[in-house]
């Protein structure tokens, strides 16, 4: 069988006409239907549902001020139930002093959002500040 290579200008002469995935991305090309990130599923939302409770009485509790009037606004999976994605809303409170607030809290936070639910090991929280 001969290894002869062909050069770059023969190959251009076999392409006269642009198609339609000319220039396109080869991995959205090659994607598969089971690879495509997933809806939450029933249990997810419960999770989710189950943790804003938990937030809601955890923040209710705790003794910093600027905590106290958060609202936790909803609870989504971002992109698993490993990791929960919590909107919080700050009604008239400055935007960096309430993320550094949640930053000094975010283990004890946690750690009641693990006492609250059934799960061997507790979700990763990360915080939004709308």
């Amino acid at each position: 069988m001969s290894r002869k290579r062909q050069k770059p200008v023969d190959l251009t002469t076999l392409a006269g006409d642009l198609g339609s995935e000319d220039g396109s991305d080869p991995k959205q090309f090659h994607a598969k239907p089971w690879n495509a990130p997933k809806q939450a599923g029933r249990k997810s939302l419960q999770l989710c549902t189950q943790v804003k409770h938990a937030l809601h009485g955890s923040l209710a509790g705790c003794a910093d001020p600027m905590l106290q009037a958060l609202t936790v606004l909803s609870v989504e999976p971002a992109p698993h139930t490993g990791r929960l994605q919590v909107i919080l809303v700050a009604n008239d409170l400055d935007r960096a002093a309430v993320e550094a607030s949640l930053t000094r809290a975010t283990g004890f936070l946690r750690s009641e959002v693990a006492s609250a639910i059934c799960r061997r090991h507790a979700p990763e929280l990360v915080f939004e500040v709308l």
